[in-house]
């Protein structure tokens, strides 16, 4: 159907023989695999832990949960991410803040705007690397120290992404990430929190698991079955076959985000060129920051126009999504608070649209994709 998928898989032996391998050991569950992954994912975020959890949702909300977050607190999060970052603040009982956008060259958590909205029942900071970009750490980290907060990250668009040298993930209290099936390196599901705290570390370990003493793995390895609980956690486990999943996709990532990082330099060169007039966010990305490449996101001059291009492009068979419809547009959260007003956030999802972004693309698809870009906007214009 689709001349040009969003996104695809990057699987090959590696990830089958790793499966493989998984079960004829016949241990499935969190074991030594999962132990392998976190400290590979540690080593690539340059923190001392990282803990697998069952999916990204539920290594946010572990995460808030871990450093306090509870009733009647408040969490600074954009509006511009998906759902999953305002709805872990609301299951610990908290209330979201959402924060304006800096601009929309640079779609990340506004500093400023977060200042202004903090009030004596704010707790924490929880920016979000939209599309891979990182957020401006160095500002937000100096704004929750001079308020006394606790910064997690959600860098689920951001395996490998940096600033000044160092991997996003590693700036805050806690990083969370995905592997969803659109990720960068994918589990099918799954999710990390990484820390180099190592008391929070524990609790997230005990957290995930019951709030059991002693594991099944443990358990397996010999050491006595008698456990105790010592509070009531969740089953947000992660299992071995993800974790041979992770693995071989983990090897894998540098050449993953170098291709990403291509194909978005391709891009945005034949853009400029066609369609001087669209905004690109990824065309001014501060010499300090190394993004992840997770998305390709394009803003349109108006509304109108993202929607007929999002028309016309599948009917060419070119596959697009949007990212995001705001949170503060949803029901859910118009039912709980119904005025908010955040103008670049507004301005930059009504016009966005997300082409198609992934490492096995080919430079006839981006030709492609950007000639049928120019050449519906030349249609739209005779139209109008």
């Amino acid at each position: 159907m689709w001349k040009a998928r969003l996104s695809e898989l990057d699987f090959d032996e590696t990830e089958l023989s790793g499966v493989l391998d998984a079960i004829d050991s016949e241990w499935i569950t969190a074991g030594p695999r999962t132990a392998a992954f976190e400290k590979a994912f540690a080593r690539l975020c340059g923190t001392s832990d990282a803990v697998a959890v069952s999916n990204g949702t539920a290594a946010l909300f572990l995460a808030l949960k871990a450093i306090g977050i509870g009733p009647g607190d408040e969490v600074l999060c954009p509006s511009l991410t998906f759902v999953a970052t305002a709805a872990a603040v609301i299951h610990c009982g908290a209330n979201p803040v959402l924060v304006d956008i800096c601009s929309l060259e640079d779609p990340t958590m506004d500093p400023v705007d977060a200042e202004q909205k903090i009030t004596e029942r704010t707790k924490a900071i929880l920016p979000v690397h939209y599309a891979g970009i990182p957020a401006n750490m160095r500002e937000l980290r100096q704004l929750a120290k001079s308020r006394g907060l606790r910064i997690v990250e959600d860098a689920a668009h951001a395996p490998g992404a940096r600033i000044d040298g160092r991997a996003c993930g590693s700036w805050s209290d806690a990083g969370c990430f995905s592997f969803f099936g659109n990720k960068n390196i994918t589990t099918g599901e799954g999710g990390m929190i990484t820390t180099s705290n190592p008391e929070f570390a524990a609790r997230l370990r005990l957290l995930r698991s019951h709030g059991m003493t002693v594991n099944s793995w443990d358990r397996e390895k010999g050491r006595p079955g008698h456990y105790d609980v010592l509070e009531f956690g969740f089953n947000f486990r992660f299992d071995d076959i993800r974790a041979a999943l992770g693995l071989a996709q983990l090897a894998k990532l540098d050449r993953i985000n170098r291709r990403r990082k291509e194909w978005t330099g391709l891009y945005n060169e034949l853009l400029s060129e066609s369609a001087p007039d669209l905004i690109l966010p990824f065309a001014s990305i501060p010499g300090n920051k190394e993004p992840s490449y997770h998305l390709y996101p394009v803003l349109f001059p108006t509304s109108a126009e993202r929607d007929s291009m999002e028309a016309l492009l599948r009917e060419a068979g070119i596959q697009t999504s949007i990212h995001y419809k705001p949170i503060h547009h949803f029901k859910a959260f118009t039912d709980i608070e119904p005025r908010v007003s955040l103008p670049l956030t507004e301005a930059f999802a009504a016009r966005e649209l997300t082409l198609p972004l992934y490492p096995s693309m080919r430079e006839s698809q981006i030709d492609a994709i950007v000639t049928a870009v120019s050449e519906g906007r030349v249609r739209s214009t005779v139209k109008r």
